[in-house]
């Protein structure tokens, strides 16, 4: 997802679904504050995420790719981090960056990020807009959402959506794609909790969430002040255990 136009995830239409209600032992966490897990860490102290993210050069292709390489590698030992801690297996996606329109599971639309869970691939596609106008925060952000679509097939939550998605319908369906967005915006958003000052994302916190609310409204993704609410969520508790989305009244992810 990138703000001024959010990139549909054009991988995950068929594995859809919720977490709740459905049988999935690798779902290591119940929900927020009932322990264990991922998902059941809630709060504490934000201990700040170094990494060395380099500068930008506008009409550098090669300068873009570096900086997606070591945001990726950054989100990286954030998440393996998090995993160790909660007592759970990491392991790392695969990064595909290219300037092509096609990508490990097929075309790339929109603007371009993507995840396939089947390769367990993050896709980030470099765009003609980002290599003459470069957005740290935009360009940080394909990272760090396709990441938390990382985490939650790691977590179970993929497999365990696949189960109510396919025999559901209509808005139903569009609600289960909003959970499941809406959820990956919150685990960037404690990504970002630790890792924005050596994002530098060359704008402030509450003006992003600007941007953000103001953003073009994506079917799959959901209203953009909804998509705001839960990032930020994730960044102001730091902890995964504030992103349960599946238990979260319908105007939170409508």
């Amino acid at each position: 997802m990138r703000i001024f136009l959010l990139a549909p995830l054009l991988c995950l239409p068929v594995i859809l679904g919720v977490v709740l209600g459905v049988p999935a032992p690798a779902l290591a966490a119940p929900g927020p504050g009932q322990g264990g897990g991922l998902m059941g860490v809630m709060g504490g102290e934000v201990v700040p995420h170094d990494c060395a993210i380099p500068s930008i050069r506008a009409g550098r292709v090669a300068s873009l790719r570096s900086f997606h390489r070591a945001t990726a590698e950054c989100a990286d030992r954030f998440w393996a981090g998090r995993f160790a801690a909660a007592g759970l297996a990491y392991t790392p996606p695969a990064v595909q960056i290219t300037t092509g329109d096609d990508s490990v599971c097929g075309a790339i639309g929109g603007s371009g990020a993507q995840y396939c869970p089947q390769q367990r691939t993050i896709v980030i596609r470099v765009t003609e807009e980002d290599v003459r106008e470069p957005f740290r925060m935009n360009l940080a952000h394909s990272v760090a959402h396709e990441w938390g679509h990382h985490v939650q097939g790691l977590i179970g939550v993929l497999s365990a959506q696949s189960a109510l998605y396919g025999p559901a319908s209509g808005d139903a369906r569009r609600l289960l794609n909003h959970r499941l967005e809406m959820q990956a915006e919150c685990f960037a958003g404690v990504f970002y909790s630790a890792a924005l000052d050596s994002i530098d994302p060359g704008i402030g916190w509450e003006a992003w969430m600007d941007a953000v609310r103001l953003a073009d409204e994506s079917d799959i993704h959901g209203k953009p002040r909804n998509l705001a609410f839960w990032q930020n969520r994730g960044y102001r508790g730091g902890a995964t255990g504030f992103c349960n989305t599946w238990t979260a009244g319908r105007d939170k992810i409508s």
